[in-house]
């Protein structure tokens, strides 16, 4: 299909969620995208933050070639051996010690905050309470646009999820006077992705860490656009040192394969029983081989 043909049929059928380009994209290699027109594009969105290895990338292209001709798909209720080893390299790549998988960012924050809620009742029915940062971006569900600090995306689907408060990111004192025994966990990224860019002093992350210390409450990063690198190491917490008890990822660590999870400490590991979270394709075949091929071929590259 031409340029026209691709943009009018697909203005046609889908829903008018976007505002595109005029611009019909047909493949990349690299760091070069191309259009229907044959124009060369040098690609600095990467698919917002998500295409790690650039495009086309061999040892991507083979893994999931040779995955998809094995096996793509299959349910959490068996074991695979593709999944034995991309969780395992997750584990030793963000320093934690449990995992579980999605499919998306907004699934990701979306199981941490059911994590942390199932954590608070566990201490008593009161302590749900979520603290999130003003400017903050942490998905489009209802659960994870609630959390997100800017009211542009939550207009138009009131009433919202309860038991969210907002502060100014990198205002401590916001921080210590929103804290209470209420509070089952602290939201934050550790850079500020959609919200502009925000990068907090090591005092902000380590107070955060103190104050939820303090209050038996839990630290969340929402590393989905800071982690696999984009920051100079491997995970943007590594260099404020202040570890979460949360983390989540997602559009980096797939290549461009839609993946998400979130990791936690082991003792956090225990307070989901089986049935309390789940989902039927994260996790897949496919996805974790995009994952070790990802995570495998960033290390053996340097």
């Amino acid at each position: 299909m031409d340029a026209k043909t691709i943009i009018d049929q697909t203005e046609k059928y889908y829903l008018p969620v976007f505002g595109r380009y005029q611009l019909a994209l047909t493949h990349g290699k690299g760091c070069k995208l191309y259009d229907a027109d044959g124009n060369e594009y040098l690609d600095f969105l990467a698919g917002i933050a998500v295409n790690s290895l650039g495009h086309a990338h061999p040892a991507l292209v083979k893994a999931i070639s040779e995955q998809a001709a094995k096996l793509m798909h299959c349910s959490n209720i068996y074991y695979t051996d593709i999944q034995a080893k991309a969780v395992k390299e997750i584990i030793e790549t963000t320093g934690f010690d449990r995992v579980f998988l999605a499919n998306s960012g907004a699934e990701a924050n979306e199981g941490a905050i059911k994590l942390a809620r199932k954590y608070g009742h566990q201490k008593n029915e009161g302590k749900y309470r979520i603290i999130t940062a003003v400017h903050s971006f942490h998905g489009r569900t209802m659960m994870t646009v609630t959390a997100t600090g800017q009211p542009k995306y939550q207009q138009g689907y009131e009433p919202l999820p309860a038991g969210f408060d907002y502060v100014p990111y990198g205002d401590l004192e916001a921080l210590r006077e929103a804290m209470d025994e209420d509070v089952c966990c602290v939201l934050l990224e550790p850079i500020q992705g959609e919200g502009g860019v925000h990068v907090p002093s090591d005092t902000y992350l380590h107070e955060a860490r103190l104050l939820c210390d303090k209050y038996d409450a839990l630290l969340v990063f929402d590393e989905i656009q800071t982690g696999v690198a984009r920051t100079g190491k491997w995970f943007a917490y590594m260099h404020s040192g202040v570890k979460p008890d949360i983390m989540t990822f997602a559009k980096g660590i797939g290549g461009g394969f839609p993946v998400g999870g979130f990791v936690v400490t082991e003792w956090l590991a225990h307070v989901f029983k089986p049935g309390d979270h789940g989902g039927t394709f994260g996790g897949n075949a496919l996805a974790c081989a995009a994952i070790y091929a990802t995570l495998t071929t960033i290390k053996n590259e340097n």
